[in-house]
């Protein structure tokens, strides 16, 4: 996961904030076809929002860190269920970081 300075953070939750949740897990957890579709959006978009639905924190907490190590995606932020997370496409690159 590569690491991004304060300024580059600031830069990404000011895109992320008018966006929607790409996608949704929701009681099945974090299965293959979810993470599959995690991977297809952050190379499609680079900086998408999931919203896990569980009750628990650290559900959710263990959920984040298992898909950022997956998907060798950087946590931007995590606000209540839904978490917003980066993931430079180095074909194609979308979103220019200061």
């Amino acid at each position: 996961m590569p690491t991004l300075n304060n300024s580059q953070k600031r830069h990404l939750k000011a895109l992320a904030h008018h966006r929607k949740p790409v996608v949704i897990i929701g009681a099945g957890g974090l299965t293959p076809a979810v993470m599959h579709e995690i991977l297809l959006a952050l190379d499609h978009h680079e900086l998408v929002k999931i919203r896990i639905n569980t009750e628990e924190r650290e559900d959710r907490e263990a959920m984040i860190v298992e898909i950022c190590e997956a998907a060798e995606a950087t946590l931007v932020q995590r606000i209540g269920h839904i978490a917003t997370l980066f993931r430079r496409n180095l074909d194609s690159p979308r979103i220019e970081l200061p």
